[in-house]
């Protein structure tokens, strides 16, 4: 919903924030649903490689929860999203997007592939995260919130544009998803985990 979201507001008047305000709630209740998906598989005791799988996906898409119900968990994609809606349109602002997304992707699936090997606790449960979760983009999301509810939009983004008219044109601010997404595939960050 996040992702219609943005594009609705894409396709809209630009000073009617109405749908980008529901791209950035939508955002949240991705972390509750994954949140909730572990724990009903630990409270089953049940786990699989495709649920794992799936897991992982569900952060960057969309996909069925095990009630049945069509959810938007998405925290590389929609903030992505989003962030262009709200006018980080450049060339070179949509590569850095890209960058973001690819960083969050492969953050998960590194994740998936080195689970086994990271040190565990008496639980069996990885004592720490190795890079930032892709969680953590909600961030993000709320400084794009503030953006909104100050009318930071489209041409009124903060910083501005830089190298406007070259081929390198952008937002500086387009930086904040080049760190996060840096710091998802960190080695050296470990997060311990609650």
């Amino acid at each position: 919903m996040s992702i219609l979201s943005s594009m609705r507001y894409c396709l809209g008047q630009p000073n009617h924030h109405g749908n980008l305000w529901a791209a950035l709630a939508f955002m949240p209740f991705g972390l509750f649903f994954d949140f909730m998906d572990g724990k009903v598989a630990r409270w089953r005791h049940k786990s699989s490689l495709m649920g794992q799988e799936l897991d992982s996906l569900a952060d960057l898409q969309r996909r069925l929860t095990y009630s049945g119900l069509l959810i938007q968990i998405s925290f590389g994609v929609a903030p992505a999203v989003c962030s262009f809606a709200l006018g980080l349109r450049t060339t070179v602002d949509t590569l850095l997007l890209t960058f973001f997304v690819l960083c969050g992707l492969t953050r998960l699936a590194r994740f998936n592939v080195t689970v086994a090997a990271l040190p565990k606790d008496s639980t069996g449960k990885s004592k720490y995260f190795e890079g930032t979760p892709i969680p953590t983009t909600l961030g993000i999301a709320s400084i794009m919130a503030y953006w909104v509810s100050q009318g930071w939009t489209l041409d009124n983004l903060p910083l501005g544009i830089w190298g406007e008219g070259t081929v390198l044109e952008m937002h500086p601010v387009v930086g904040l998803f080049v760190l996060s997404g840096c710091a998802m595939v960190s080695k050296t960050i470990h997060i311990p985990k609650p």
